[in-house]
């Protein structure tokens, strides 16, 4: 079982920048493939980014390609969403999630298949 706790959201104007980071509990933090997921008022939870066990492999939304990065530091039991060329509508609650079943070389971008949850960071890009 793994805990995960969030942190650095905040209130950015567009165009500007943000990291988020994911800590985890517990001892098999590699053993975890992550995902980050966002949720803004009155829609669904929505896909962001993924991250392989081993950080080789990373898969990101269209609407996030290009200006975003999702990175991990396995030593710190760490991930990381950094958050470049904000837009107002990247507003929204941002959750990390950790999923233990994936295989070798699958990108998990379906909420379901995770298994752990963060308590999510509220990110707000103003106009």
């Amino acid at each position: 079982q793994v805990q995960l706790v969030e942190s650095g959201g905040g209130l950015v104007q567009a165009g500007g920048s943000l990291r988020l980071s994911c800590a985890a509990s517990g001892r098999t933090f590699s053993s975890y493939v992550m995902g980050w997921f966002r949720q803004a008022p009155g829609k669904e939870r929505e896909f962001v980014a993924f991250i392989s066990r081993s950080g080789g492999s990373r898969y990101y939304s269209d609407s996030v390609k290009g200006r975003f990065t999702i990175s991990r530091d396995n030593a710190k039991n760490t991930v990381y969403l950094q958050m470049n060329s904000l837009k107002v509508e990247d507003t929204g609650v941002y959750y990390c999630a950790a999923d233990r079943r994936a295989t070798y070389g699958e990108v998990v971008t379906n909420l379901n298949e995770y298994d752990y949850w963060g308590q999510g960071t509220q990110v707000t890009v103003s106009a």
